[in-house]
This record gives structure tokens, sequence and C-alpha cells, in this order.
């Protein structure tokens, strides 16, 4: 689905105020989940990636940079996705070279890239599966919120310019659940962008029972050089089917193209043939040339990528020293083990 244009009005607009009972029993039926769901410990140490709002907020680029930076230390990290949008239960391994984003989801596919990558709508099949194919340490892309399976190390991350939204809980809003109840179960926060909300502040304030504070690492997603000098000053039709699309095409305007056209689709949204054929003429009209994501290119038909450029980017941390000492924990059990 789009994401609804009032989860990120500061007002309370009639349409929160009407949806504001079903989140509350959306929120309360979450929270009964957590509460009456045993966790299962996986064989290995398990870290979860999530977020406390309905996409956008950049998990998925931070999962593949910790999945790299563990590789890079000498640890055989797996990681572990529910497959978001795919037809396949798991568990399975993501074979990029076999499976498409309508049978593993879009995301898996991109995390294939850096470690190998499971999915599984069963997470503690999943985190089995894993170990038991040599995994070392499972790196879980979401599922903070899915009591299933034990975390040994929760980072939630949250975007530096929107933040929590409106405030509300899904549908009202973009919460999964109340920012106090996630951050007391979260041991750091990963802001992306500029903290334009006071999300360090709320950082300092809040944390696990018996620890006061967070720590708050800052991260950035950043076009790859080689995209950048490609696209500067090119028209281009730019599309993409994500969170929130509006900040990929910000992206491309900021890098310095010029954009005659910017058409935003659903997350997860599966292209058809046709769509995509609509937009290369659409930009060929306008000499243009059309880009999205790396997320949105693996969605495309197959026969349809040649015809359409993706933007790579990448994550760059304020401070890789912070970002190591939050996961030295469990890279010394990891390594002792």
């Amino acid at each position: 689905m789009k994401t609804p244009g009032f989860w990120y009005r500061p007002e309370a607009t009639p349409a929160a105020r009407l949806l504001a009972p079903a989140g509350a029993i959306y929120d309360l039926t979450s929270r009964l989940r957590r509460a009456l769901v045993k966790p299962q410990q996986a064989p290995v140490p398990v870290i979860c990636v999530g977020n406390l709002v309905a996409g956008g907020a950049g998990k998925t680029p931070v999962a593949l940079a910790l999945a790299r930076r563990l590789a890079e230390i000498g640890i055989a990290v797996h990681v572990l996705s529910r497959g978001h949008g795919g037809s396949l239960a798991g568990p399975v391994r993501v074979d990029p070279e076999r499976h498409s984003a309508a049978e593993v989801g879009d995301e898996p596919l991109l995390l294939a890239r850096a470690a190998p990558a499971w999915i599984s709508r069963d997470r503690p099949a999943g985190a089995r599966a894993a170990a038991a194919a040599g995994a070392q340490l499972i790196l879980m892309d979401d599922g903070f919120q899915n009591p299933s399976l034990a975390k040994d190390l929760s980072l939630l991350v949250v975007d530096g310019t929107s933040g929590f939204g409106n405030g509300r809980i899904l549908p009202a809003g973009p919460l999964r659940e109340h920012p106090e109840h996630g951050l007391a179960r979260a041991d750091a926060l990963v802001i992306m962008g500029p903290d334009r909300v006071g999300i360090g502040a709320l950082a300092a304030r809040h944390g696990p029972p018996g620890r006061l504070g967070l720590p708050a690492l800052g991260a950035r997603l950043v076009p790859s050089p080689e995209d950048v000098a490609r696209l500067r000053g090119r028209k281009v039709l730019a599309f993409a089917g994500i969170g929130r699309p509006e900040k990929f095409f910000a992206t491309v305007a900021e890098l310095g193209a010029k954009i005659v056209g910017a058409v935003p689709y659903p997350d997860h949204h599966a292209y058809t043939p046709d769509e995509v054929m609509r937009l290369v003429e659409t930009a060929q009209d306008r000499g243009a040339v059309p880009v999205t994501t790396e997320k949105d290119l693996v969605r495309l038909p197959p026969e349809a990528r040649p015809m359409v450029e993706a933007l790579r980017v990448e994550l760059v941390w304020d401070d890789p020293t912070a970002v190591d000492a939050v996961l030295e924990p469990i890279v010394r059990q990891v390594l002792r083990d």
C-alpha cells in the first residue's frame, strides 16, 4: 500500500482521529502477543535490525552494512528475513540466480549480495536452518515486533527527518508500537540522516529497565560516486515503490539530475511489463532516462531491467568505532564460542 500522507502530518487529521480506535486495538493485540508468546532461543546469537514504523526507515541498508562489517571481522553471518511480498514460506536459502522477488521478496535478494540469506515466516525454524548451514551469527532484517525468536542485540532504525510521524499507531499513523515500549526492548538506535526531530534526545531519556539512555548511531545513505557522475545534469524520470518514495526523489534531485517526472508506487510493488514499458516510453518522450532504486530493480520483469537504471546507495556511519562498540559483546561471544 502507499504510505498515507496524513501519517506524517503533525496535526490530528480527521482520518487519524477516525482510525484511532483501530490503532488502539492493533496496539493491544500486539502487546498481548508479545506478553503471551515465549521466545525460542536460536542455536547461535541473534542481532535484530528493526524499526517502529511501517516502512521507510532504512533498516535494510543498515542490515547490509552490518552484515558486511561482521563478515570483515571474520564471522560467518547469515541474514534472516520473513520474505515480505514473496510466495515461499521457507525456510529456504535465497539464491539470486534462481529466485525472484515474487518468490522470496525484494529485500532478501539485496541482502543475499552481502551474506547468505534465508527467508522464513517461522523465524525460529529459519534460525535453526541457518545455524545448521554454518551460521555463527544470525542477523534479522525486521522482526523486532515478532516475539517468536529471542534476540541477543536489537537495533532500532529511525529516520532523522520524519521520526515517528504523527505519533499514532497503525492504521491511524505509521507506528507499529508506542516508542517508549520499543525503546525499552532496544539496545541501540540508528538515526538515518540529520536528526531534525530530536531522536537523539529521546534515546538519551529511554532504554531497557535498569539502564537510562541508548547509544545513538548516526548514519546516512550516500549515492555511489559513479552513479552521481553518470546522472548529474541528465533528465531523469524517477520512479519507486518503497516506503517513502519522496525520499528517493529528493536524493535524485540532490545529486544534480533534472527530474522531469516522479512516479510513486506502493511499497514492494510488483511491476508488470506494461507498467515498465509505459515508464520507459514516457521517459523517451521527455528525453529522459528512467531511474529507480536497487530494491525496485529486482521487482522489475527480467527483460525490462536493461531499459532502466538503478541508483546505488551505500550506508556510511558517522562514527564506525561507536558501531563496533555496540557490536563488541556479541562479536566477543561468537569468537569465544
